[in-house]
């Protein structure tokens, strides 16, 4: 029997997923396992599996099938028209980068996220430096040519690629009413917490204590580890997809907190794949709606399910039984005190969700002056202790807690970081509808049941995959658009309370 033109295209998609697939095994094996001296072969590896990936997209073949499909949609189910609209936008944003480029660059980050890792090693920005510009040279190159053949400007077309719909505009409207309101609220939750400053934590506690810990959170969270890993890396990340998910973290001795949350954060980000439309894994339609989404999701489970009383008297027995602790500043209150700090910290990864957003905007206005040319990368140091000065009220300690704290911009990630502040205001507005849902969720957490919360999010975020626009999506499942007020009055109760 004939096959139609969108099946044929499904099965040409269905060959990109298993490529992706494979790419993504091989960035976590080149941030977990790998040889340092291996990158250059490393990078050869990737940029022939991009160029593969960008060849089936850009191919006369599925150009061709992507117009008779549409010629004849009347005959497609919703979901199938969603998957064609979606089938049509990868193919649009492949066409506009040619071959060439997509393998310089591919090879170009292999490069510089190998120095990148040195250069934190050594603590010498000027040897990364050369490395970066190469890459933002060549993302420049590829956000003029985006742009152009998107009609949108070149920063926008980077940033549609992370956040699927949203601009600048969009962008600069929240930045702006949250401006209005964090520098004084950031300040009173300061001198609010300073009345009852929480015990410290202190004492050294092994890596592997410590990974036990995240293995048992992520357990109860519903983490597959007959289907997915646990490992450490410099920079924790996430990849794979539902069948294969790979998470890593990084432990610190004298924090038994940095380790865990880095790594129920990556939770996050596995159990948005873990819940997207599994009827349609392998098509583009299938696939998450944007990294603003996927931020979204660990930003939930980080900040406002695992910093929560609830879950602090779920996890206290495993504190315990892992770390061997007791006192009274392993109490639940103390912990809720100790986690929910509010300080100006160098460290993005280590920040609080209020001054979160301030390292974000930090990031957002220099990479928009990287891609514009009016910085020059081997002025980035410089550049970001002064715009650090400004935002966070202190100055990097080195450039290791500067500039060189994220490997965004070594592997050519612009547009990225926009979708770390959108995200957490996602994740409240969800959150602050979640709440008003499902009445039971602070005792169903408070006793390690997450089966609630996971059954609502994939009712209304998981399982509709990229069938909507994020703004759509938002709307559908808060009942209004996305806005700041929600993290307004999240960040007030929560950090303005009497303690």
């Amino acid at each position: 029997m004939a096959t139609t033109p969108y099946q044929q295209l499904e099965e040409e998609f269905r060959r990109l997923h298993a490529f992706r697939g494979a790419l993504a095994t091989l960035r976590w094996d080149a941030a977990v396992m790998m040889p340092r001296g291996s990158a250059e072969v490393r990078g050869e590896q990737l940029a022939a599996l991009e160029t593969e990936c960008h060849a089936i997209l850009t191919s006369p073949k599925v150009s061709r099938l992507i117009d008779r499909a549409h010629a004849n949609a009347q005959g497609l189910e919703d979901w199938q028209v969603a998957n064609l609209r979606e089938m049509r936008r990868q193919r649009d944003h492949a066409l506009a980068t040619p071959n060439s480029l997509v393998s310089r660059l591919a090879k170009a980050s292999a490069r510089a996220e190998a120095h990148w890792l040195e250069a934190r090693r050594t603590q010498r920005f000027a040897d990364f430096a050369p490395h970066l510009a190469e890459v933002v040279a060549l993302i420049r190159d590829r956000a003029a040519l985006l742009g152009q053949h998107l009609s949108l400007a070149p920063y926008d077309a980077l940033v549609d690629e992370f956040s699927p719909g949203v601009l600048t505009a969009d962008i600069d409207g929240l930045f702006k009413a949250l401006g209005r309101r964090l520098p004084a609220l950031i300040r009173d939750a300061i001198e609010v917490q300073a009345a009852t400053p929480p015990l410290p934590i202190t004492g050294k506690f092994a890596s592997a204590k410590q990974r036990a810990l995240c293995v048992e959170a992520m357990k109860a969270l519903g983490f597959p580890f007959d289907h997915g890993r646990l490992d450490e890396s410099e920079h924790p990340f996430t990849e794979g997809m539902a069948g294969d998910l790979r998470i890593t973290t990084r432990f610190e001795p004298g924090d038994p907190f940095h380790g865990l949350f880095a790594a129920l954060h990556e939770t996050g980000h596995a159990m948005y794949e873990l819940g997207l439309p599994a009827d349609w894994r392998d098509q583009p339609v299938g696939r998450n709606r944007g990294m603003v989404l996927e931020e979204s999701q660990s930003l939930l489970i980080e900040m406002m399910i695992a910093r929560s009383r609830p879950f602090l008297a779920f996890l206290k027995p495993h504190l315990e039984k892992h770390l061997g602790v007791s006192g009274p500043e392993w109490e639940v209150e103390n912990l809720y005190r100790y986690l929910t700090q509010v300080h100006r910290g160098s460290l993005r990864a280590d920040a609080d969700e209020m001054t979160y957003q301030a390292h974000i905007m930090l990031r957002y206005e220099l990479e928009k002056q990287l891609l514009d040319g009016s910085l020059a990368a081997a002025d980035l140091p410089e550049a970001w202790n002064e715009s650090a000065q400004s935002r966070l009220g202190l100055k990097p300690a080195n450039d290791v807690e500067g500039c060189l704290q994220d490997v965004h911009w070594a592997v050519g990630r612009f547009g990225y970081f926009p979708a770390h502040a959108l995200g957490g205001l996602i994740a409240i507005q969800l959150w602050e509808k979640l709440r008003s849902d499902v009445d039971t969720i602070d005792a169903d957490v408070a006793r390690g049941d997450f089966s609630g919360m996971f059954t609502w999010l994939r009712q209304n975020v998981h399982g509709v995959g990229a069938k909507m626009t994020v703004q759509d999506l938002i709307r559908e499942a808060t009942g209004r658009p996305l806005t700041a007020a929600p993290a307004l009055r999240y960040f007030e109760a929560k950090y303005l309370e009497p303690r």
